[in-house]
């Protein structure tokens, strides 16, 4: 047991005031201890032993935005009374776009004590640890996204017997002042181009390091097709890139898009850089999608695409029916801004009609094709990509939507396959169209509030509150 003595920490002998790259490194590999294991004990020996001056905890908002608390631990007894009890915030300010008011604001942030990890930013030894949301009753915050995806995921769970798994294809566009350097790029060209034809990569590859430190498991990373040229001498170039995660439970595969975002902003600005989210940069470019990817799994095995006999399996049929019926309504959570629509209108790759099919990248939900050994092995789980969110997605939100939708059509049975047959691309009616404005979507999100609110996942006042901001807003 740590002592809980109230001694003031010191800064280790012969520390310099620099945190360098090689002191930060992987937290499970510095522990010792496989992940799940930790405990608040462990951490605070590890931060006795390293030095480490700050703890700052970490949380996602009511506007899809990371957010942090920081502490100064004074002692062991501080930093276990920070890591075991977590801290008292302003719900108000954090979630009153969703539902909270500010005579009823006082919620706590929970940390989640196997998400710690080095804060690869800090000019000084700091600890970051995600957190959760409780409220007064010390129960989890109803309101919270955080809370609200992981219902979801449990109640799934509850209902099908099924664990479900997603990960975030993450894209985004770097910016920089264009120089005589600049002579390479070209639009449409840059998918997977390496230096010098892109200024990008070797951040992207830092930003592929530093999550994998943190305990992000990545994919893979990559350049992208979008290029906007400077519209005048030393004005700002852009070029887009991509980092597609790996499979993660829901709620943490939510947590890990917004720390790849917090990761790659703070890339780019410590290089001078710009770097964005926004779904369309400019017109007739590329812009930036969020597409997911879903693996249903049951007892340990993947379930995604069909089964040995050629047949959809039945989470995937669930899945692909419940996106397909109310994936516009997730357009609330999934595309919040005005330019969301010109994406979508502009349909470069975005989907213009609710339907699926298998390869088709201009499908709402598709089954993509996986790489495989020359005997036939898959070495990744087959998935379902939902190809409608975007860069302005809550990705919390979102998820807890597809799990919704999912167990809305797993009750439907043989109510699906017509649905399926109807809605897939080259054989059904070409599926309705996707939402071209806010207006359109408060109308789909008012029809699938009884599903997203079903099991007590998303809080009526939340939905109020979403139907009220569509309502008021243009695009």
């Amino acid at each position: 047991m740590p002592d809980r003595t109230m001694l003031l920490w010191d800064e280790p002998e012969g520390r310099s005031s620099g945190w360098s790259a090689t002191a930060r490194g992987s937290l499970e590999a510095h522990l010792g201890i496989p992940r799940p294991e930790w405990s608040a004990d462990d951490l605070v020996r590890f931060a006795r032993g390293r030095g480490i001056r700050l703890v700052s905890l970490m949380h996602g908002g009511g506007d899809g935005w990371l957010k942090t608390l920081d502490f100064v631990p004074r002692s062991d007894a501080h930093l276990l009374d920070i890591l075991d009890a977590g801290e008292r915030a302003d719900g108000s300010s954090l979630f009153g776009s969703l539902g909270i008011p500010p005579d009823a604001s006082d919620i706590v942030l929970r940390p989640r004590l196997q998400t710690a990890s080095l804060d690869p930013f800090a000019a000084v030894p700091t600890l970051a640890v995600l957190c959760g949301h409780a409220g007064r009753d010390g129960r989890p915050l109803a309101v919270s996204p955080d809370t609200i995806v992981r219902r979801a995921y449990e109640r799934l769970f509850e209902e099908t017997g099924i664990r479900l798994e997603a990960l975030g294809e993450v894209e985004f566009f770097l910016g920089r002042r264009a120089s005589e350097e600049d002579v390479y790029g070209a639009d449409d060209r840059g998918y997977h181009a390496a230096s010098p034809f892109v200024f990008g990569q070797a951040l992207r590859r830092r930003a592929l390091t530093c999550l994998a430190d943190m305990g992000i498991p990545v994919r893979y990373g990559h350049s992208e097709v979008g290029y906007i040229e400077a519209r005048s001498p030393g004005g700002v170039l852009w070029e887009q890139h991509e980092i597609e995660l790996d499979l993660l439970p829901l709620p943490d595969a939510a947590d890990a898009v917004l720390l790849t975002q917090w990761v790659l902003r703070n890339l780019a600005h410590r290089e001078g850089m710009q770097c964005s989210t926004e779904p369309m940069m400019s017109e007739a470019h590329a812009g930036n999608g969020l597409h997911f990817h879903f693996s249903p799994r049951r007892r340990g095995a993947h379930l995604g695409g069909r089964d040995v006999d050629g047949r959809l399996t039945d989470p995937t049929r669930w899945l692909v029916a419940g996106l397909v019926r109310w994936g516009d309504a997730l357009m609330a959570f999934g595309n919040r801004v005005p330019s969301s629509f010109k994406r979508v209108r502009q349909g470069r790759e975005a989907p213009h009609a609710i339907v699926w099919g298998e390869y088709d990248r201009s499908a709402l939900v598709r089954l993509p094709m996986n790489a495989t050994t020359e005997d036939g092995r898959t070495v990744a789980p087959p998935t379902i990509e939902f190809r409608l969110p975007d860069g302005s997605a809550h990705p919390h939100l979102v998820l807890a939507g597809a799990a919704q939708a999912m167990c809305d059509a797993a009750a439907d049975g043989a109510e699906l396959d017509a649905l399926l047959e109807r809605t897939r691309t080259g054989h059904g009616d070409g599926g309705r169209p996707v939402p071209h404005g806010f207006p359109a979507v408060a109308d789909a999100l008012l029809g699938a509030r009884s599903v997203l609110e079903a099991g007590g996942v998303f809080p009526a006042a939340l939905v109020d509150r979403t139907l009220e901001s569509l309502r008021g807003r243009r695009g």
